[in-house]
């Protein structure tokens, strides 16, 4: 769960500059940041759906103290929620123009999912993840794993990986791989998955 968080600290921090940086006009460039942008708006999503379905509820009944901090948590999902939708509503306009306008609207929406979004998770990582680490089964925790992966089109696993492992410090990867990939998912990640990250990463990003 940490390191999803920081995926998407990471994500949400740099995506306002990303889109901002786009030249006016320049409609490739739209393409690939705004494809980038409806990503990981649609993974965030995901998350919390998956956490509004398969953790609230079980936090209430085991931690009745915790219901405050549920409560917040609700809310903040909610908030985050609608701008998402505007989000959403934004960006096929941008895609259509390229123009510095829509450009604008779009990385004003990422501000203030952003603002949202950090507040949120430090919130979850200060006053819920203490207690659901106590309450919570390996099997439910796995649950909500999995729940995470069936949004990710098998076409898009390698990417996500790489995403996953950009924000686990360099000296820590190779343990990370080792506690939570299978061996042949390990070595498929070095024979194809690295290069086709770094390569994807850097068209994100637009560098060499």
């Amino acid at each position: 769960m940490l390191t999803i968080h920081a995926l998407f600290r990471r994500a949400f921090t740099d995506l306002p500059g990303l889109v901002r940086g786009v030249d006016d006009g320049d409609l490739a460039r739209t393409q690939v940041v705004a494809a980038h942008t409806l990503e990981v708006a649609g993974a965030l999503h995901h998350h919390h759906t998956g956490e509004d379905e398969l953790l609230w509820e079980r936090l209430e009944q085991r931690a009745p103290a915790c219901a405050l901090h549920v409560g917040r948590m609700r809310a903040q999902h909610a908030t985050t929620a609608e701008q998402l939708r505007d989000l959403h509503e934004a960006v096929p306009a941008w895609q259509a123009t390229a123009s510095a306008a829509d450009r604008d609207r779009v990385a004003d929406h990422l501000d203030a999912v952003r603002d949202t979004l950090l507040t949120h998770l430090g919130d979850e990582e200060s006053s819920i993840l203490p207690t659901a680490s106590t309450v919570m089964s390996q099997r439910e925790w796995g649950a909500l794993h999995e729940h995470g992966m069936a949004s990710v089109p098998r076409d898009r696993l390698l990417l996500q990986l790489g995403w996953i492992l950009d924000v686990v410090p360099t000296a820590e990867r190779a343990g990370w791989l080792r506690t939570n990939l299978p061996l042949p998912a390990r070595v498929v990640w070095h024979l194809v998955g690295r290069r086709r990250f770094a390569a994807h990463r850097a068209r994100v990003y637009g560098t060499t």
